[in-house]
């Protein structure tokens, strides 16, 4: 069994990470969420003091409708079935004081997410379904175009639909966070301007750094850094690197330091992309995170490298009162 000493000057690291497609991967291949291949495998956490994962059910631009709706189930199903599986380690979070006692338990926190409104089907009754098997964050989109607006890689200048703008507060009233990770500029803005809660971009980089569409620009940072929202920093090799070849675990610290000249010190957060990016060389998966945090450790007080890696995000979710 693997073991990773996540320690440093005697003090235990925490690590609260806000998007992977881990359980998308073990439901469709059939992996287990144990002793596996994957960028996230429980062995590899072993020992871990606080370890908090976001698992998205993504769902490809190809699936609309009703189709979508079952895939959801699908994944959502494995998630279920692998927590009870690995009830010793792993506990679902999913209401208000959840945080709070996987904390003094030691467990294993895991957050049921969605990647793309597709998953309602234009069906906005199906947000109190999510609410109800305890998804707690949404994309509006992947890349290309929902029933409520445009994915940043389709073709057109559109944002949210007029069923969008009547999802947007349902989403908010069911304490599911709205996230604008792939988000056309458009459906951004028209999110950010209706909005009551926080923004989240939940596995997003700067685009001052490595041009990709899928960065955020300055203002769609200072947008969600405005409105106490969360901001995580993606490892996909594409969107840490104009020449994605030479992209390293340094270029995570590079993002970092755009955003926090940008006063990000409290938006900041980590957002892995695990098991749905190619990674650079040096980061396999959640056995780099010890080196990353030491790398952070060199260049930032303890502090701010603890509230980079666990506390805003889990501020976040306890101001919000989701966990």
């Amino acid at each position: 069994m693997r073991f990773l000493d996540l320690t440093w000057k005697g003090v235990p690291m925490r690590y609260f990470d806000l998007h992977c497609d881990t359980m998308t991967e073990c439901a469709l291949k059939n992996i287990p969420l144990r002793r596996n291949f994957l960028h996230v495998d429980l062995d590899t956490v072993q020992g871990w003091e606080r370890y908090v994962q976001c698992y998205a059910v993504w769902l490809p631009d190809e699936l609309r409708g009703e189709p979508a709706w079952q895939r959801f189930l699908q994944v959502a199903e494995r998630f279920s079935q692998e927590v009870e599986k690995n009830a010793g380690c792993l506990r679902q979070l999913r209401a208000p004081g959840d945080l709070d006692s996987l904390e003094e338990s030691g467990r294993h926190g895991a957050i049921l997410t969605v990647e793309s409104s597709a998953v309602l089907g234009g069906r906005l009754e199906r947000i109190q379904d999510l609410r109800r098997l305890g998804v707690r964050m949404c994309t509006l989109t992947w890349n290309g175009e929902t029933e409520l607006g445009r994915g940043v890689l389709a073709p057109g200048n559109t944002g949210l639909t007029g069923l969008g703008r009547q999802a947007v507060p349902l989403m908010e009233e069911a304490g599911i966070l709205i996230d604008l990770s792939h988000a056309s500029p458009e459906l951004f803005w028209d999110v950010a301007e209706m909005a009551r809660k926080p923004l989240v971009a939940s596995h997003s980089n700067a685009k001052e750094v490595c041009a990709h569409p899928r960065n955020l620009e300055k203002s769609q940072f200072e947008a969600i850094r405005n409105s106490g929202g969360l901001v995580g920093l993606n490892f996909y090799k594409a969107f840490l690197n104009d020449l994605p070849e030479k992209a390293c675990m340094e270029d995570v610290l590079r993002h970092a330091d755009y955003f926090l000249s940008l006063g990000g010190e409290d938006t900041l957060a980590m957002g892995g992309d695990w098991d749905g990016a190619d990674l650079p060389a040096d980061m396999p998966g959640l056995s780099a995170i010890p080196a990353l945090y030491e790398l952070f450790l060199r260049h930032y007080p303890e502090a701010l490298v603890e509230k980079l890696f666990y506390g805003n995000a889990a501020r976040l979710f306890r101001e919000q009162e989701l966990l």
